[in-house]
């Protein structure tokens, strides 16, 4: 496994070149830009400026790994569904132009307006679309097991069975509603089969983040885990110390 970042919110106001020169600074190895954020990086980049993003990442030694889209799925409104389908595409031809594996979508609640198992079909569905367009791009879709009601490990593995795409996987999100009796592995072992990036957050927290790093391990993960934390008047030092407590709780 690696270490990464999110730049949702620590790494919220720096722009390309500032994110990849501390990033490489702090032993960091791969990014996740989120949108909205300085770093600028949107679907309304030109060609030209999508092949600068491309070619720096490629000089540098930071992986531009995903786009943090909020694109969502679980409206009962076709239309507004229809929509984030759409500005999803937008990213993942962002992501092929630019170098990255994958982008980061997300359900974000059950309506009450409609049955539980309706907005399952939504989301799935709206994943599955995603799954056709990213696979002919070389682009994976990454749910996050995100929100309320949907953060229960439970509802996203229903929506990844609703979606059945190979091309289609959840980003595993660190949240409270992980934990079982003290445990994450009944949770885990439910999601594993999907685990295609994941969110890890606070390392000083009481999450079990021994049992999960060496869950990933066991199952073979080899992929990046990307820190999504809070701000701070530090962020440098603040990453120095978070890359050392990573490496220690991942310590096999």
């Amino acid at each position: 496994m690696k270490l990464g970042a999110v730049t949702y919110n620590l790494l919220k106001d720096w722009d390309v070149e500032t994110l990849i020169t501390k990033l490489e600074e702090v032993g960091f190895e791969a990014v996740e830009l989120r949108t909205s954020h300085k770093h600028g990086v949107e679907p309304t980049l030109g060609k030209a400026e999508r092949e600068a993003v491309r070619r720096r990442f490629e000089k540098s030694k930071i992986r531009l790994l995903s786009y943090g889209t909020t694109c969502e799925f679980h409206s009962p409104d076709p239309a507004v569904r229809r929509q984030n389908v759409e500005t999803g595409k937008q990213f993942i031809d962002l992501a092929h132009d630019t170098g990255a594996w994958g982008i980061k979508v997300r359900p974000n609640g059950l309506p009450k307006e409609v049955p539980k198992e309706q907005t399952i079909a939504n989301i799935g569905a709206g994943l599955r679309e995603l799954g056709d367009y990213g696979q002919g791009r070389g682009v994976e879709i990454w749910m996050e097991v995100h929100g309320r009601d949907t953060a229960a490990p439970p509802v996203s593995h229903a929506i990844m069975q609703a979606a059945r795409h190979s091309n289609v996987g959840v980003c595993w999100n660190s949240n409270p509603a992980d934990i079982v009796n003290g445990s994450v592995k009944p949770s885990f072992d439910l999601l594993k089969p999907y685990i295609k990036n994941v969110h890890i957050n606070e390392l000083a927290n009481d999450y079990p983040w021994r049992e999960l790093f060496s869950l990933l391990r066991k199952s073979g993960y080899e992929r990046y885990t990307l820190a999504e934390v809070q701000e701070s008047k530090e962020p440098e030092r603040f990453m120095r110390w978070y890359r050392a407590l990573w490496r220690e709780l991942n310590r096999a």
